[in-house]
């Protein structure tokens, strides 16, 4: 019977279609389980339980309890990203500034304001003890950054903002605010703190019509 695609890295064992299953099922469980209980109260074998699989599975996808980190903050930060970088690709207005803000309120509310950002979440448990993880998180952060200010770029080769305007600086400070009215969020179970900051901030880019 043909086994399905497999796929492969230095370092990494050979993964069937069920085998990359697995793993992502592994990689899953953990990430669930670091958003209710946080990484350090985590045991092992509260993941396995989740996940459904042994600790020989475990240690065949994972070199060890590192590793497996590592694994979650890399999924973490390709869905966060995937998420939004499909929204801002064809940013090119001040009305797809609003769009993608209604879509990162209304997804707020219907996580009732649970667990913030899902990137930032792990920055204040991990950072500092774990350079890689730091590193991981600085890449994330700088990769969502690029992809705001490419759209604010877009915007001003369009003529939709003036040439005063700079997309770099522009693009930090509503990652600034965004990050920080997701905290609040979380905190208050409320999206009013979060509308709020993007609104000032879109507004500010607003500000720079010719």
């Amino acid at each position: 019977m043909n086994p399905g695609p497999v796929e492969h890295s230095p370092g990494r064992p050979r993964l069937t279609a069920k085998g990359k299953a697995t793993r992502q099922r592994i990689i899953s469980a953990a990430s669930e389980a670091f958003s209710d209980c946080g990484v350090t109260a985590t045991s092992n074998d509260d993941i396995l339980a989740v996940a459904g699989a042994s600790p020989s599975q475990l240690y065949h996808y994972f070199t060890d309890r590192d590793d497996l980190v590592a694994a979650v903050i890399a999924d973490r930060v390709e869905q966060v990203l995937s998420w939004h970088t499909s929204l801002l690709a064809d940013l090119d207005s001040i009305k797809g500034l609003r769009l993608w803000r209604d879509a990162i309120v209304a997804l707020q509310e219907d996580r009732e304001g649970r667990h913030g950002c899902p990137i930032g979440s792990l920055v204040g448990e991990l950072s500092e003890r774990d350079p890689r993880s730091r590193q991981a998180f600085a890449a994330a952060f700088e990769r969502w950054h690029e992809a705001i200010r490419h759209g604010l770029e877009r915007m001003r080769e369009l003529g939709e903002i003036s040439a005063a305007a700079d997309p770099d600086s522009l693009a930090l400070a509503i990652l600034a605010v965004l990050e920080g009215g997701l905290l609040l969020t979380q905190i208050t179970r409320s999206t009013s703190r979060l509308e709020q900051g993007l609104d000032s901030m879109i507004d500010l880019i607003a500000s720079y019509r010719p």
